[in-house]
């Protein structure tokens, strides 16, 4: 399938598929013409990407992470290793380390709040 194509299907714009494919997270054949054609698989290999992102890792670790989940369903591949776990693990404290920085700048601002409204 053409770029464009992808990008309806999955949602996310040509400019980011092509940032995907320059990161080496996805992958195009090439027409004769020079177009870029993706295989059916790569509508499911944008979702999980999307997912990654979202889940706040960076695009390094997503090409580090993608050989060892499968596409479909996001489960661990055939060349998974126990490491997928602990970097997993690890992106997972990160993110709550992050979660609790901003409970404590809300809790910040709440007070600066709070005060001025006293004032």
């Amino acid at each position: 399938m053409r770029i464009g194509e992808l990008a309806r299907r999955t949602g996310v714009s040509e400019r980011s598929l092509r940032y995907y494919e320059a990161q080496g997270l996805l992958r195009a054949e090439r027409t004769p013409g020079g177009h870029r054609d993706y295989p059916e698989a790569a509508v499911d290999r944008v979702v999980r990407i999307q997912e990654l992102f979202a889940a706040g890792l960076h695009s390094s670790r997503i090409a580090q992470l993608l050989p060892c989940m499968r596409d479909a369903d996001g489960g661990p591949s055939a060349v998974a290793t126990p490491r997928l776990v602990e970097d997993l693990t690890a992106e997972r404290a990160r993110i709550d380390r992050m979660i609790a920085d901003l409970v404590r700048s809300r809790d910040t601002l709440d007070e600066v709040i709070e005060a001025a409204r006293e004032g």
